[in-house]
């Protein structure tokens, strides 16, 4: 607490804010989502740690309510409230949905261990008597001060349990999981052992007060530093997780679209209401992946009168001679059979009426059409040369006619 202007501890706020405000949105969406809320408390204790522990937030609740040092409890409450909300977030975090009652019972009981730590806390600094204000230095100014000293020493031993439970619940966990998660629990992992060097630094100072020495520089510059430096890592760690999975849904809908344009282009012409995806910059990717399902949908279902099944089981055989994939054999299959039915549908003759072939529906005779990824494999599957050779053929008996 040595940063007179508050800097040291109004940007890492500043920064936890911007966190903050990047999961209000989710929480709203999801207000009875435990793990949402337990993330955005823990947050919101964490700007308000920055916030009053910077030297003119404390100076300024000093004069507001003419008790010398009148923020010291609030910070500490602050910091024992934040340590137990860290234990809660894990527990909601770590668990799956099978767990989720057990956890709701574990986060209780941390909440009820808080409270009381809080009210101890609370209680033994009203009995102690503290009459000069101290900025900076009171963890060690009054280290040897009746109910005083029981009240740091409990608030640290709180911070330091919950310090050591919440590194060791994020590195088991971190063992278990990929990517971003992985990463981001790597990083919180690291922020919350720089709150234990955060711990140790102030317990060295404060012993070397009971012992005679002064070593306050370890309390007011050093633990104040690492306070500064965890709140940025476990910071980055929360909001890394958000992050990287909008990073890769985003890249995922890309690469989907691009892969299923030789489709689309494919089937251009038979489409009756196809759009200009990249007429509007503003279009989100997702919507211009479902245009492009849904115009792909409407081609399949125009050229379906056309397709053939004959031809299908031809050029699944081809396939199965070419190619050693069973999903890739019937991806070209179904490539086949439909880029050969759109030469045929595109030379518009039309079926007598009543031709069984006017009621052809394409999942009698395409498997992959309705399949979660099935688009994307026939639409890659169209530059194989099974495929290619059906739709030379069907060009040349086009023109043949």
């Amino acid at each position: 607490m040595n940063d007179s202007d508050g800097l040291g501890f109004y940007i890492p706020g500043a920064f936890l804010v911007i966190i903050l405000c990047l999961r209000i949105p989710a929480l709203l969406r999801n207000r009875k989502d435990q793990l949402l809320r337990s993330v955005c408390v823990l947050l919101a204790l964490s700007i308000g740690v920055f916030f009053f522990c910077a030297v003119p937030s404390i100076a300024w609740i000093n004069r507001l309510t003419g008790v010398p040092n009148a923020a010291a409890p609030i910070v500490y409450t602050l910091l024992t409230a934040f340590s137990g909300a860290n234990i809660v977030l894990i527990i909601h975090w770590s668990r799956g949905p099978e767990e989720a009652e057990r956890a709701v019972r574990w986060a209780r009981c941390c909440k009820a261990v808080t409270a009381a730590v809080i009210l101890a806390i609370n209680v033994l600094f009203l009995m102690g008597d503290a009459p000069v204000e101290r900025l900076t230095d009171l963890d060690t100014y009054y280290a040897s001060t009746p109910y005083i000293r029981e009240t740091i020493v409990l608030y640290l031993l709180a911070h330091t349990t919950a310090g050591a439970i919440s590194s060791a619940l994020c590195w088991r966990w971190a063992r278990e999981v990929h990517g971003g998660l992985k990463a981001g629990l790597a990083l919180i992992t690291m922020g919350y052992m720089l709150n234990l060097s955060y711990d140790a630094f102030k317990f060295t100072a404060i012993g070397a007060r009971w012992a005679g020495h002064d070593w306050d520089y370890l309390s007011t510059q050093v633990a104040a530093s690492l306070a500064s430096l965890s709140a940025l890592v476990g910071g980055l760690g929360f909001v890394l997780p958000l992050l990287s999975q909008r990073f890769m849904t985003y890249w995922d809908m890309r690469r989907r679209f691009h892969q299923l344009r030789p489709l689309w282009r494919e089937l251009r012409e038979a489409m009756q209401h196809s759009i200009d995806l990249a007429a509007d910059p503003r279009t989100s990717i997702e919507a211009r992946v479902t245009q492009l399902e849904a115009d792909i949908h409407d081609g399949i279902l125009t050229v379906s009168p056309h397709l053939d099944a004959e031809l299908r089981e031809r050029a699944l055989a081809e396939a199965r001679r070419t190619s050693g994939s069973a999903d890739d054999v019937t991806a070209i299959a179904d490539a086949a059979a439909l880029a050969h039915a759109v030469v045929v549908w595109a030379r518009h003759e039309p079926y007598p009426e009543g031709s069984e072939h006017l009621q052809q529906n394409h999942r009698s005779i395409l498997t992959l059409p309705d399949h979660p990824t099935g688009l994307v494999r026939m639409s890659l599957a169209l530059s194989s040369d099974v495929v290619r050779t059906c739709r030379e053929a069907a060009a040349l008996e086009s023109n043949r006619r």
